[in-house]
């Protein structure tokens, strides 16, 4: 008897371990707020996209460096085929960038020219309670 109440407290402490905690709403609004942003750069408006991004965004980088950037990156990867949340991940502190609301986006993402992709966007919760993309990292 002993042994089998160890191992029902044992199974629901794994059961509990991997249940996802966390931001649930939040990272799914980040989610949707990357994927429409993504939208914007899979069909080459990358000036909008800039436009969409968050003001340490367009602090960081110009607009016309942004769109370069992009034009000499994306462009050669032809259209995308197909784009999967691989994890999400609330965080509040981020290096290098002011304390808020952060959701670290990894995509697994496959193009015309390149079959394996792993997209890394960074969106935040700006002053107005808006997710907008402060970083963006595709290998």
């Amino acid at each position: 008897m002993k042994f089998f109440t160890v191992l029902v407290i044992f199974t629901i402490a794994i059961l509990l371990s991997c249940t996802k905690t966390g931001h649930p709403v939040e990272e799914q609004a980040a989610v949707e707020a990357a994927t429409q942003w993504l939208a914007l750069v899979d069909s080459a408006q990358y000036e909008q996209s800039w436009n969409e991004s968050s003001e340490i965004f367009q602090k960081a980088v110009s607009k016309s460096a942004w769109e370069q950037q992009l034009h000499s990156v994306r462009d050669p990867l032809g259209n995308l085929i197909s784009r999967d949340v691989q994890s999400t991940r609330y965080s509040t502190s981020l290096p290098s960038a002011p304390d808020g609301e952060y959701v670290i986006i990894t995509f697994k993402a496959s193009f015309e020219n390149k079959k394996a992709a792993i997209e890394t966007v960074t969106p935040m919760k700006d002053s107005l309670g808006v997710w907008r993309v402060s970083g963006y990292y595709i290998r």
